[in-house]
């Protein structure tokens, strides 16, 4: 076939409209046509590798073999434009609108409060929109299911599943429905003041008031695109890019002719593995060859005894396949089949299984690749097909090794993959362990086969293969050799797993890390195999009598829970709130659960971000390049073959910056030397994203290497090198409180990192206006005054030329502070020296390697007590990571001391507190700032003097916690009255007493299973410790019609400050929301704010509200005395009359906080947030994998201003505590690189990850005088409740430990990672592998806490 340069018209319809494009380029994908072509900008771009969702949309096609139209669910972000030939897509704009029709599944999502920043909206919208095209009444695993591939960083996942679930078919919701009560409302003895009130809500919304889902008013499949499908003339189509060429046979001949004649081009399906490789790799292939048109490539068909299935089948369409025939045969054929739906259940998430092909997966063989080693082991056979003819290969090691000898040839492609069914007396299982249940990559998976002589349990033919354990799936052939015609017990047992770890055996530097969990996981898959099968094997040999029936094994029970796996149920729970006053205006909306103000918007796209701002005219795109070295000098930097680039205009260094080039120790722009991996060095300007990206590769940079090198915490301190001075307290006498105790323990407590993830990264719009060198800046930001001065002092111009905007913010957590200032004044030097305006969006890779997150912390303590568990000294010292350079090193620090003592009275203390100066980006502000990783110090203290107690720990902690009125370490005296009512009502309400003595009868029962609990009490101290933050102001505009304009100095976040500012007003101004406004947050509205940070962003702005509306209803009090019956739009019009002013500014001088460090003593905080919280979970020791049963919160919010958006705020913040203190692990290399820069590496918690029963109270009739309405700040004390998770799977290895006699360990590691959990589990797998000298290997990865 003669291939033309003219490129084919590439035709598809998106939401009803036909798309022509003319030029299609291969490399251009979904997401960016969406965004940038049609200007489409709902479906947002979070992470661009598939892994979050957030770029969701439905694909519809016609299935060519049941000729029916399927519905499925992909990441826009991997799909290639050119193989949407004759698809359907629908994004979020087409599914509904705030100007036309709201969908329900919009209406719900944002009437549930299943919003915050809204970023991660439109992808959860279309995920559970295809579910609903294709499910109307699905059930609630479905739901789950559909939801598994999005990630939402603010909500933690229970508000949006309860949207979802008001489309579910009734499963096992509550039995007492429609009574207005709960079985889930009775406490334990139901005294408490929560059971017991009239007064008290557990409904967020009103499930009677949303519109009914009516399945006939969808969009339907545009019938010119069946006319197409219909069409015989299966031509090739082709179309050119500017270097790659996409190649779309119409028959199955025409793809065997093109794989002859470009035998080196691979064949691209869903692109799920060529695209992140294309991506992050620089893979590149000058042509692709699409098969997705060829309808041979989809054919299944079942014989007696196998199935074949097309290779261009998804895997999601494998999983229904392979179901269906599970349910058709009887058990002992389909073993192979329930082995791969397994792992078809947790493999990727749903929109990956929906593009993905399984002959994709299968040529890709990853190592980690969780279907081939069941496939291997099921003696699966590969059927190839080429123009020389066909032929078959098995499925083998030496195929999934990549020999040549045992794979396909350049021109053959794979066109089907047969799996036999399995026979009796043959039993197939599947294991796979990773770092979190659900979208996770697996550290080892196995699939293990065993077949017996009939009626005995000698082993006749055995095979297993792992995964994850070397560079290609391994399989332990020689080891099953040797066993065969053995019998199938201990003895059996114990020599495999010898010749397991002989055979699979792993170099202590393997890529990936955590050697020895993978060795111990070899062995204790099989364990688990073993049992299973001897299970089995009861079942069936009983009619058979089998001769030396004294070799055969039993069970005990307490060892058969080692065979269950944790099942993905999907969360129950009650939020329990006091309702308003019965005397309340209706219309006065504070304490009432009002819906985000943008809620609507941000479930139909509209809501706009920072990035989705119309394209300027003649606006240039920026790159950044960064450092590859930690620490070194700048020899040269070779910029020539950057700028030969086309598109390419200018490359900005330090040397274009007019005035300041940030501080003397913190640079914007790297000048002589680089102090970390992802400083910014320059900074490339081009006419689009892609040629700046190009550009970057081209810069040249020598460096010469200085030393010392320092990257943890324990380098740090031998080389004495740190941030600040020391900060300390003390109080008591602690040397000779130590002298009078009965015991005395020491200990260490490593907690690591934590990665911001707020799903919209760094990114910032830099407008030059034509005159007096004024710019405007759109910023995605949490504190645009700090942008306005950075950039200022930069391009040496005053404040008052700068204008910085912020509308909302997709997520900031901390990580919006201070960084933004650094993109937006780098920005802003390429758009004075260009005069263009200038858009720098950072790429989740990028994001995650420049900015620095939560400070990793090391902690010693000492703590003395007597023997009924009274403390009465405690020492502790803390060395926290700080980065290259200070940041919020030492207000970090500061706040860490401050907050130590948690809930504790202990007569003598000391806390010492440093932060060590590394070689790593420099980390900052984040949520609980400094108090999540602190607090772990205290906390397991009390643990660990509860076991040497030998009492339980929440005894300790009732016996040391602040009892009376009472002054903290720092002299600051407080009421611990509400603290102790939220410690009993958590007692109380989670049956705490009765579930602890539930766990203790489980753990007696399982060996290998095993469950713990745990509640935790917290005061936390809310503010800045400074009056001058704690200032904010407003300005309120009233117009003539009577609409009413809010401005004041917080910025959304997705915290619904901007939702509870118009509550305030409403009540001050006695008008209904309907009439007030907020446009956005603006440096020229309301001048030099603080950042919106510290919890405490409603309060203050709140007040600042307040005074600008009571100023206001003053002005107009003469006006209504004189007509009270009046209107308000009469009133106002009266007033203008009048010529009174109709405009005022609110100002809050702020709480008034000082703190002395000289003395140690001060009021450096306004007012605490005092919370508890009890967490059950259940933990496999074979495994470390873990499930949470239950959390129960109760959080003293006093009087909440909005219910919805405080609890949504609790649970957001818990959950991400959880993630810190369970699965977010940062790896760093021995040089300094971060390794996990994306979600495929960085597990924050999924939906599947929210504990069985979610329940959050808000402590009733509790006041403050200090702050509005008696409301309390609680966007970050959440946090630290999230411990209450890692203390109960500490509990839970801690008993495992026990039952073991194993010593007990007073290292505590953070976080709790299934590596963690089964390594402190020992048992004969542990002790049977091999250990390495870590002297005598460079290791993988280290650890800087």
């Amino acid at each position: 076939m003669p291939c033309p340069s003219r490129s084919d018209e590439l035709v598809f319809f998106v939401n009803g409209r036909k798309v022509i494009e003319r030029n299609a380029d291969p490399e251009v994908t979904l997401l960016s046509f969406l965004r940038k072509n049609l200007r489409l900008t709902g479906t947002k771009y979070a992470c661009g590798r598939g892994g979050c969702g957030a770029c969701t949309v439905m694909v519809s096609k016609r299935d060519p073999t049941s000729q029916e139209i399927r519905h499925f669910s992909v990441t826009a972000c991997l799909v290639p434009i050119c193989s949407l030939y004759g698809a359907a897509v629908t994004t979020v704009e087409g599914v509904g609108s705030i100007k036309t029709r709201l969908h329900p599944v919009q209406e719900r999502i944002a009437k549930s409060h299943g919003t915050q920043c809204g970023f991660c909206t439109p992808g959860m919208v279309m995920s559970m929109y295809t579910l609903l095209r294709n499910h109307p009444q699905p059930s609630e695993e479905q739901l789950l299911e559909a939801l598994a591939g999005n990630l939402c960083r603010c909500t933690g996942y229970r508000p949006i599943l309860a949207s979802g679930k008001t489309f579910c078919l009734e499963s096992n919701g509550c039995q007492q429905k429609g009574t207005g009560k709960c079985c889930l409302d009775l406490g334990e003895n139901d005294s408490s003041s929560l059971g017991r009130k009239s007064d008290i809500c557990t409904e967020l919304f009103v499930k009677e008031e949303f519109q009914p889902l009516d399945p006939t008013q969808e969009l339907i499949f545009p019938p010119e695109l069946l006319r197409m499908a219909e069409d015989p003339e299966k031509r090739t189509l082709t179309f050119h890019g500017e270097r790659v060429t996409w190649i779309s046979p119409g028959t199955f001949k025409d793809l065997l002719e093109l794989k002859a004649k470009h035998p080196e081009a691979p064949l691209i399906l869903g692109n799920t593995s060529l695209g992140p490789a294309m991506r992050s790799k620089g893979h590149f292939h000058p042509i692709l060859l699409s098969p997705a048109r060829i309808s041979e490539l989809n054919v299944v068909s079942k014989t007696n005894d196998g199935l074949t299935i097309g290779a261009g089948c998804s895997l999601a369409h494998v999983k229904d396949i392979l179901a269906e025939r599970v349910s058709e045969l009887p058990e002992e054929k389909t073993q192979t089949y329930r082995a791969l739906l397994k792992h078809l259940k947790s493999l990727a998430g749903q929109q990956i299984r929906n593009m993905a092909s399984l002959g994709g997966h299968i040529i890709s063989r990853h190592s980690y690749s969780d279907l081939n080693p069941i496939l291997a082991v099921g003696n699966t056979t590969l059927n190839l097909t080429s123009e020389e003819g066909t032929r078959r290969i098995p499925l083998s090691e030496h195929f999934l090794a990549g020999l040549a000898s045992a794979d396909l040839k350049p021109e053959e492609i794979l066109e089907s993959v047969y799996i036999p069914h399995s026979q009796k007396w043959e039993f197939v299982s599947a294991f796979r362990q990773a770092q979190c249940q659900h979208n996770a990559l697996p550290d080892v998976n196995a699939g293990m086969r065993v077949l017996f002589k009939e009626g005995t349990d000698i082993i006749e033919d055995l095979s297993i293969t792992y995964g994850g354990v070397g560079a290609a799936t391994v399989s332990a052939h020689k080891s099953c050799q040797q066993l065969l015609g053995r019998q199938w017990d201990e003895l059996m047992l114990d020599e495999a797993c010898r010749r397991l770890l002989d055979e699979v055996s792993l170099p202590g530097w393997a890529p990936g890390g955590r050697v020895e969990f993978k060795r111990t996981l070899v062995v204790s898959f099989f364990f688990k195999f073993y049992l299973q099968v001897l299970q089995e094997l009861k079942k069936l040999i009983k009619p058979f009598p089998v001769p030396n029936s004294r070799h055969y094994p039993e069970i005990s029970d307490r060892f058969l829970s080692a065979l269950e796996d944790f099942p993905g149920t999907v969360p129950q729970g009650v939020q329990r709130y006091q309702s308003v006053d019965s005397h309340q205006p209706l219309q006065d909306p504070v304490g009432r659960p009002v819906m985000h103000l943008s809620g609507l918007k941000h479930a139909t796209g509209e809501a706009e971000f920072c990035d989705d701002i119309p394209m300027v005219d003649k606006e240039l795109h920026m790159a950044l390049v960064t450092s590859t070295r930690a620490y070194a000098k700048i020899i040269s930097i070779d910029l020539s073959k950057a700028l030969e680039i086309p598109g390419v205009v200018d490359v900005i260094t330090a040397k274009d910056i007019p005035g300041t080039n940030g501080t003397e120790d913190d640079k914007l722009l790297a000048v002589d030397e680089v102090l970390c991996v992802g400083q910014i060095i320059c900074a490339v300007v081009a006419e689009t994203d892609v040629q700046a990206k190009r550009a970057i590769e081209k810069i040249k940079i020598t460096y010469e290497e200085l030393e010392p090198i320092i990257f943890t915490i324990e380098d740090a301190i031998k080389h004495n090198s740190f941030l600040c001075p020391e900060k300390k307290l003390e109080q008591g006498n602690i040397e000779e409180a130590f002298e009078k105790v009965d015991q005395i323990v020491e200990g260490e407590v490593h907690v690591g990192g934590q990665e911001h993830f707020y799903m919209e990264t760094q990114r910032v719009l830099v407008i030059p206006k034509t005159e007096d060198k004024e710019l405007d800046i759109y910023v995605s930001t949490q504190d645009p005054a700090h942008v306005q001065k950075t950039v200022s002092s930069t391009l040496h111009i005053p404040i008052n030329r700068i204008t910085c905007h912020v509308k909302r913010v997709g997520g900031g957590f901390g990580g919006k502070i201070g960084r933004p200032a650094v993109f937006g004044a780098i920005a802003a030097v390429g758009a004075l020296k260009t005069g263009h305006p200038i858009r720098l969006v950072l790429d989740r890779e990028d994001d995650m390697l420049i900015t620095g997150g939560r400070h990793p912390l090391f902690g010693k303590y000492k703590v003395g007590f007597m023997n009924n568990g009274r403390i009465k000294a405690l020492d502790i010292e803390c060395f926290i990571n700080g980065g290259c350079t200070l940041d919020d090193s030492e207000l970090v620090t500061e706040f860490l001391i401050l907050k130590l003592e948690n809930a504790y009275k202990i007569r003598n203390l000391r806390f010492r507190g440093r932060a060590c100066l590394t070689n790593l980006p420099s980390n900052t502000a984040f949520r609980g700032f400094g108090f999540p990783q602190g607090t772990l110090v205290t906390e397991s203290c009390i643990t660990a003097v509860a076991a040497k107690c030998g009492l339980p720990p929440e005894k300790i902690r009732e016996k040391n916690m602040y009892q009376t009125v009472d002054k903290t370490i720092y002299k600051q005296a407080f009421n611990p009255e509400s603290l102790i009512r939220c410690w009993n009502e958590c007692l109380d309400t989670s049956s705490f007493h009765n579930r602890r003595m539930q766990v203790e009868e489980f753990n007696k029962k399982n060996y290998w299973k095993k469950r713990g609990i745990a509640v935790i009490p917290m005061k936390f101290s809310v503010g800045f410790a400074a009056t001058s933050y704690h200032q904010a102001a407003a300005l309120v505009h009233i117009y003539t019609d009577g609409s009413v304009l809010v401005t004041h100095g917080g910025n959304e976040l997705g915290q619904g400050i901007h939702t509870k500012m118009l509550q305030v007003a409403s009540r001050e101004l006695k008008i209904p929301m309907s009439y007030l406004h907020i446009c956005e947050t603006s440096t020229a509205t309301v001048p030099n704010t603080i950042a919106t940070a510290a919890s405490i962003g409603a309060d203050t702005n709140g007040r600042a509200v307040q005074n600008a509306c009571q100023i206001l209803l003053k002005r107009l009090e003469p006006i209504i005395k004189k007509n009270p019956e009046g209107t308000w739009e009469e009133w106002i019009e009266a007033a203008f009359e009048q010529r009174i002013s109709l405009s005022a500014t609110g100002y809050f001088r702020g709480y008034k906080a000082f703190m002395d460090w000289e003395k140690g003593e001060g009021d450096p905080f306004p007012y605490y947030v005092y919370g508890a919280a009890c967490s059950e979970v259940e933990i496999d020791c074979l495994t470390g994998a873990h499930k949470k049963i239950r959390t129960d919160i109760v959080m003293d919010a006093c009087c909440s201003l909005n219910p919805a958006i405080d609890i949504g705020q609790i649970e957001g913040a818990f959950i991400q505590g959880m993630g810190l203190y369970t699965t977010e692990e940062l790896k760093y290399s021995p040089e300094g690189v971060l390794y996990s820069r994306g979600p495929d590496e960085y597990k924050i918690p999924t939906i599947s990850d929210v504990p069985e029963e979610f329940n959050v109270s808000l402590l009733p009739s509790s006041q403050t005088p200090l702050t509005i309405y008696s409301s309390k700040g609680l966007g970050e004390s959440g946090m630290f409740l999230g411990s209450s998770v890692f203390f109960a799977i500490t509990d839970a290895v801690a008993a495992a430990r026990k039952e073991r006699d194993i010593a007990e360990d007073f290292t505590v590691k953070s976080p709790a990672t299934p590596e963690w959990v089964r390594m402190a589990c020992a048992d004969r797998f542990t002790e049977m592998i091999p250990r390495d000298d870590p002297k005598t290997f460079k290791p993988w990865s280290i650890t800087v806490a």
